[in-house]
């Protein structure tokens, strides 16, 4: 089994470690949105770099835009809407296999735990703002009644 790292740009202590070969990290100021991730000087930083190179694994770090596009990308493929931390978690992942360090043939495991409505404020400006309808199912068909939508049956 590998480990791979994944932190954001902006605070990235453990990914720059492992890519210069140290096994102790140089601390960072963090800056970046993720912040639930940023910890500049962490305190075990030396038991991860030992896990992620021990196993064989690597490190990845991905900018601010590449944490909201990988958060696009996994509400729009997956149906999942995640804070800042899972678009860190996707687009590293996105990085080590474009860089075949995570190989096509491998089962490869994503942790994405957080909700997005934690951080909706890093996609202020991102998207356009929708009108809200009122809460009736009235105002729901009014809406999209003339639409083939899919309907869901439950048991």
């Amino acid at each position: 089994m590998k480990f791979f790292g994944a932190q954001a740009t902006g605070c990235s202590p453990i990914s720059t470690a492992v890519k210069l070969g140290n096994t102790e990290i140089d601390p960072q100021k963090p800056s970046t949105i993720a912040r639930s991730l940023a910890i500049g000087n962490p305190a075990d930083g030396h038991y991860a770099i030992k896990c992620i190179t021990g196993s064989g694994g690597w490190s990845e770090d991905v900018s601010d835009p590449e944490i909201v596009d990988a958060i696009q990308l996994l509400a729009e493929s997956e149906g999942i809407f995640t804070e800042t931390a899972g678009g860190v978690t996707l687009g590293c992942a996105r990085k080590l296999i474009k860089n075949d360090r995570i190989l096509p043939h491998e089962t490869t495991v994503l942790c994405i735990t957080g909700n997005g409505l934690k951080t909706t404020d890093v996609l202020t400006g991102e998207y356009e703002a929708e009108q809200p309808i009122p809460a009736k199912l009235a105002e729901f068909e009014r809406l999209y009644g003339e639409h083939d939508l899919p309907v869901a049956v439950g048991a």
